[in-house]
C-alpha cells in the first residue's frame, strides 16, 4: 500500500512557516534568532524529503511541532527574556528566567522518540533495556554536541554570543542544560513509550 502525504506534517508545516518568519520579523537579536532557529530550517526539508520513504508517527510530528514552537519563541525573544519564563520564575521563586530549561528538555523529549522510531523500526536494537540505554546515551551525545555548538559561538562571536548561550550568570549552567536534556529524554520513554509502540504498529500495518 502507497503512503499517503502524513497530515500532521503538512498542518504543521502549514503553521510553522508563517510562524517562523513572525518569529524573525523583529526578534531581540537577529543573530541569536537565526542560531535558535536554525535547528528547524533543517529539519522541515529533512522531513518532507523523507516523508514518502520514511514517514514518522503522528505523535512524534506534533512534538516536533511543540518543539519548533520553543525555539521559535526563544529566537525571537532570547530565552533570557521570554515573558512565560518570567512567570514561571515568579511562580516558583527563582532568580533567572528558566525558559531555556524548558528548551533542554525538549532537546531531549524530541530527539528521544525520534531515535526510538528509527530505532525500533530499522530494528537496530534488539530488547528494550538495551533500547532505553541506547536512546539516553544518544540523547546525552547530541546535549554534548549542542554545548560544544556553544562554545564554538562564544570564541566566534566574542561577547555577541552572549545571547545564545543564555547563561544568566550561572557556572553551572552547561551541566543543568544536559541534566534537563536527560530529563526530557527519560519523561519522553516513561510516559509515551506505549502510545508510540501502537502507532509504529499502525504505520507500519499500513506499509
Amino acid at each position: 500500500m502507497s503512503i499517503q502525504r502524513p497530515k500532521p506534517l503538512l498542518l504543521s508545516s502549514f503553521v510553522v512557516v508563517p510562524l517562523l518568519g513572525l518569529s524573525g520579523a523583529d526578534p531581540y537579536d537577529h543573530t541569536t534568532w537565526a542560531l535558535e532557529v536554525f535547528p528547524i530550517i533543517v529539519a522541515l526539508p529533512v522531513l518532507w524529503a523523507t516523508y514518502r520513504r520514511f514517514p514518522l508517527t503522528t505523535l512524534v510530528y506534533g512534538f516536533i511541532f511543540i518543539h519548533a514552537c520553543v525555539l521559535m519563541v526563544g529566537g525571537a525573544y532570547t530565552y533570557a527574556r521570554v515573558p512565560l519564563g518570567f512567570e514561571i520564575a515568579d511562580w516558583l521563586d527563582l532568580s533567572r528566567n528558566p525558559y531555556d530549561k524548558i528548551g533542554h528538555f525538549f532537546q531531549g523529549f524530541v530527539p528521544a522518540l525520534v531515535a526510538r522510531e528509527i530505532l525500533i523500526r530499522g530494528e537496530y536494537v534488539h530488547g528494550r533495556k538495551m533500547l532505553r540505554f541506547i536512546i539516553i546515551c544518544i540523547i546525552l551525545a547530541i546535549s554534548a554536541s549542542y554545548e560544544l555548538i556553544e562554545w564554538v559561538s562564544a570564541l566566534i562571536l566574542g561577547q555577541g554570543a552572549d545571547e545564545f548561550l543564555g547563561t544568566q550568570g550561572d557556572s553551572w549552567d552547561t551541566q543543568s542544560d544536559m541534566l534537563f536534556a536527560l530529563i526530557g529524554a527519560t519523561t519522553a520513554l516513561v510516559l509515551f513509550s506505549r502510545v508510540h509502540d501502537r502507532q509504529i504498529q499502525r504505520l507500519q500495518s499500513e506499509e
